[in-house]
């Protein structure tokens, strides 16, 4: 028998495009094991008409890693940490050669990261230079993320021809001061205004798994979807030696699968993207069901401090489940849809 939220869920978002409320979405978090199938199938069903079949792949470089000031408790790349990760800053013929391995395995977009609260003219200088140096031999789409912006940074962003900029608010607005002390979700979302303001695409997601509650990632997928992002990334916690997140337990694989739905559901027509903590935490055919379960989108090859799979691999994935192959939405091999497959090996 249907539970009765996704009867709600099938009316309101897939048919009429509106996301679930806060309340909508805590029933999705707690629906028992034995409705996921079918949680899964509808937040497919909902990404296929209201986004279309591609499915993105990104690659991602650290300008500059390690000895950030910020004190995220999650992230390995904090100075404040007794982290492994130590400071590295690549030259520009390292990201050029990046972007064009990237280009090379099929994905469309390239993003620049840097670890700092937020960027020194010096810094964006460098940018502008990776930038040029990046268009002059690739074609592919590049995305920054810095940090805090102001709104003149912003503009030079948009002016070098960043299309996109990252922030994430990593938590949900009450549960923030308990991942991050040196500076503020507002300001947070104030950067992301500007980039707004400056005619640049959001891409603004967070972490699962940060000891949140179920109640907290209802609202945090709720304050996102307000921000009306172009993109959403979606880690999973993996905890990080010398952090204070090290002994946190890995999110459950059905807890996981069960918040990918719900983000599609509260945000119909947003690139939903897998990002850090994938492999951990859904593994292979996890991440196949989480791609025919309401994401669209994944980071190839490696993250920022962590390994994810090669990006050869990455590309046979989302190969298997492209355009012009069956979705799921119809029969296949033995009457068994693709996620029913995909769940059965999990």
């Amino acid at each position: 028998m249907t539970a009765p939220i996704l009867e709600i869920a099938r009316e309101k978002v897939l048919e009429n495009g509106e996301g679930l409320n806060q309340q909508e979405l805590l029933e999705v978090l707690t629906l028992p094991d034995e409705h996921l199938e079918e949680l899964l199938e509808l937040a497919h069903e909902v990404r296929v008409r209201h986004c279309g079949v591609e499915v993105s792949m990104e690659g991602i470089i650290s300008l500059k890693t390690g000895g950030c000031p910020e004190d995220c408790h999650f992230c390995s790349q904090s100075a404040l940490f007794e982290s492994p990760v130590r400071a590295v800053t690549l030259d520009i013929a390292e990201l050029v050669e990046a972007a064009k391995q990237t280009r090379k395995m099929g994905a469309t977009e390239f993003c620049i990261v840097a670890a700092v609260k937020g960027p020194t003219q010096n810094l964006l200088d460098q940018v502008r230079e990776a930038v040029t140096a990046i268009n002059e031999e690739v074609e592919i789409s590049l995305s920054a993320s810095l940090g805090i912006l102001t709104r003149d940074q912003a503009r030079q962003l948009r002016e070098m021809g960043i299309s996109r900029y990252n922030h994430n608010f990593e938590t949900a607005r009450s549960f923030f001061p308990n991942v991050v002390t040196t500076h503020t979700w507002e300001e947070r979302k104030n950067t992301l205004d500007y980039v707004r303001a400056e005619g640049m695409e959001t891409c603004c997601g967070g972490i699962i798994g940060l000891g949140e509650t179920l109640e907290q990632r209802a609202e945090f997928a709720v304050q996102l979807a307000e921000v009306e992002p172009c993109e959403v990334p979606m880690n999973f916690l993996d905890p990080r030696p010398g952090t204070p997140f090290a002994g946190s337990p890995p999110v459950p694989q059905s807890d996981a699968l069960r918040a990918v739905a719900a983000f599609r559901l509260a945000m119909p027509t947003v690139q939903l993207r897998f990002a850090g903590g994938t492999e951990l935490v859904l593994g292979d055919d996890g991440t196949e069901a989480g791609l025919l379960g309401g994401a669209n989108a994944i980071i190839g090859g490696n993250y920022l401090t962590t390994l994810g799979r090669p990006m050869e691999q990455d590309r046979d994935l989302v190969d298997r489940i492209a355009p012009g192959r069956n979705l799921g939405l119809t029969p296949v091999a033995e009457d068994a849809r693709p996620i029913e497959r995909a769940i059965k090996n999990i």
